[in-house]
C-alpha cells in the first residue's frame, strides 16, 4: 500500500462514498480494484477463499458484518452477496456502507438489478495519465466546457516511450518488470483466461486454440469495426473449415463478462441531421499489451514496422491501430471522470470517420482524431472540419491527439495534442 499510485478514479469513488450506500467496482483481473477498494475499507471480506466463502454458505448475513465501509472482494464468487448487500441498503440506507469488486460477471445473475441501492463504477489500466510520464497541460473536462481552452505546454515523450507503455501495459502490478519476466506474467494472464476463467464462467472449452486464435484475430482487429464474422475468418487462418457461430459467440460473451473485450459504440446522435452512420463497435482489448502480446510482438518488431497476426483489413499500420488503443484508454478514464461517454463516429460508405467522440450528458461533443504522427497536416483534421460543419455549435472543441513534442492550437481552431499532455 506505501507504493500505491493515485488514480483518477478515487476521486469519484471519495465522492460517491459521501453519498452512497454501496458500491460495486468492476473490471478486468489485475486493473487495482481490490488495492483501491482496501485504502477505504475498514472491514475485508475474500469470496474467492474457500474459507470465507465457507462462511458465507453458512450465514450469508456474516460477511455484512463489520465496521464499515465492509469490502467484499470478487462478490460474483458468490452472487448471493449482492441480493443481500440490496437487502441491508433497503433496511438502512447511510453512506459508506458497502464496497464490492469483482473481476467478471456473475455466472448465476442476482435476483434483482440493484438499481437504486448498489452503483456499479467501472476501472480500466492505468491511463497514460497516471503512469507519472510528465505534467499533462490539457484538460479534458476544461475541453468538455466549449470555452476554446488554451492549448500549450511540452512533453520529452517520443514514439519510443509510447511503445514501450504499450507493452509494459497498465496493469500497475506488473508495471515493475521488463523483458522476459514481463512476458511471462502477460503469458500468464491470458492462460488464466483460457484455462481457467473460463470454465469458472460455465464454459469447458473442447477447443482451447479455438480460443486462443480467435482472440489472437480480435488483437488483429484492434481499433477496426471489422465484423465478428470477419474476425472468425481470420481466426480460422486457413486451417480448414471455420468454426460455427455457435462455436465462437460464447467466446464474446465470456470475453465481456471477464472485461477483456472493451469495444468503443458507435455514436449514434438523435439531435441532429447526420444520416448514414454504421453502428458497428470498434475493437479494443482491455488493455494495448494483451494485444501486442497475442501477436507475438514486442518493441523493436513495433517501432520497424512489424505486422503479425491474422490478415484484418485496417486503414493504416498496425502500430498507428495500437497507439489509437492506447490512447482510447487514457481518454475513457478522463471521460469517466468528466461524467461523459465515449463514442466514434464512421458513416457507412467510410468517407468520413472520427476515432474518438466525447459525449456529455446533453449530447454536444469532443471529436478526437489519433495520429501516429509529430506533425499534423490539413488532410489529418479534414473529419474534424467535415463534422464543425454538419453539427455546428453542438461540437465543443476539436483535438487531435499525436506523438509530438508541442501542443497548439491551429488556425482552424482544432487543437494540436500529444498524448502524454492530455489530463484531467
Amino acid at each position: 500500500m506505501e507504493n500505491y499510485l493515485q488514480r483518477i478514479i478515487d476521486t469519484e469513488l471519495d465522492e460517491l462514498l459521501t453519498s452512497l450506500p454501496a458500491i460495486v467496482l468492476e473490471g478486468a483481473k489485475g486493473v487495482g480494484k481490490t488495492e483501491s477498494a482496501k485504502r477505504r475499507a475498514n472491514t475485508f471480506y475474500a469470496m474467492d477463499e474457500a474459507s470465507q466463502r465457507a462462511i458465507a454458505n453458512a450465514d450469508i448475513t456474516q460477511i455484512l458484518k463489520g465496521k464499515n465501509p465492509i469490502l467484499i472482494d470478487e462478490w460474483q464468487r458468490k452472487p448471493e452477496v449482492w441480493d443481500a448487500v440490496r437487502r441491508a441498503v433497503d433496511n438502512n440506507n447511510s453512506p459508506a456502507q458497502f464496497l464490492l469488486t469483482g473481476s467478471a460477471s456473475p455466472t448465476k445473475p442476482p435476483t434483482h438489478s440493484g438499481a437504486g441501492r448498489i452503483v456499479s463504477v467501472r476501472m480500466r489500466p492505468l491511463s497514460l495519465a497516471e503512469r507519472g510520464l510528465g505534467v499533462p497541460t490539457v484538460s479534458i473536462k476544461s475541453l468538455l466546457q466549449g470555452d476554446h481552452c488554451k492549448i500549450e505546454g511540452e512533453t520529452p515523450l517520443k514514439l519510443a516511450d509510447y511503445v514501450r507503455e504499450m507493452v509494459t501495459s497498465g496493469f500497475p502490478g506488473i508495471r515493475h518488470l521488463s523483458g522476459r519476466a514481463l512476458r511471462a506474467q502477460l503469458d500468464g494472464y491470458l492462460a488464466r483466461i483460457v484455462d481457467r476463467d473460463f470454465k469458472d464462467q460455465g464454459l469447458n472449452l473442447r477447443n482451447p486454440q479455438g480460443l486462443i486464435r480467435w482472440m489472437t484475430a480480435y488483437a488483429a482487429a484492434t481499433a477496426t469495426t471489422a465484423s465478428f464474422e470477419t474476425i472468425r475468418d481470420a481466426a480460422t487462418g486457413g486451417e480448414g473449415q471455420k468454426p460455427a457461430k455457435t462455436t465462437v459467440q460464447p467466446y464474446r460473451e465470456i470475453l465481456e463478462q471477464l472485461w477483456i473485450l472493451d469495444p468503443v459504440p458507435a455514436w449514434l446522435p438523435s439531435k441532429n441531421h447526420i444520416t448514414q452512420l454504421t453502428q458497428p463497435p470498434k475493437h479494443h482489448l482491455a488493455d494495448p499489451a494483451l494485444a501486442i502480446r497475442l501477436l507475438g510482438l514486442d518493441e523493436s518488431a513495433l517501432i520497424t514496422g512489424t505486422e503479425s497476426g491474422p490478415v484484418i483489413n485496417r486503414n493504416g499500420t498496425l502500430l498507428g491501430h495500437l497507439f489509437e488503443s492506447l490512447v482510447t484508454q487514457l481518454i475513457r478514464v478522463l471521460a469517466q471522470a468528466a461524467e461523459a461517454n465515449i463514442k466514434h463516429l464512421r458513416t457507412k460508405a467510410g468517407e468520413h470517420e472520427v476515432d474518438l467522440i466525447i459525449e456529455r450528458p446533453d449530447q454536444r461533443i469532443v471529436a478526437i482524431e489519433v495520429k501516429l504522427s509529430e506533425t499534423i497536416k490539413d488532410n489529418d483534421v479534414k473529419n474534424l472540419l467535415w463534422l464543425k460543419k454538419q453539427i455546428g455549435e453542438d461540437l465543443l472543441d476539436t483535438v487531435v491527439i499525436n506523438t509530438g513534442k508541442r501542443a497548439y492550437r491551429r488556425p482552424d481552431g482544432v487543437a494540436v495534442v500529444p498524448a502524454g499532455l492530455v489530463g484531467e
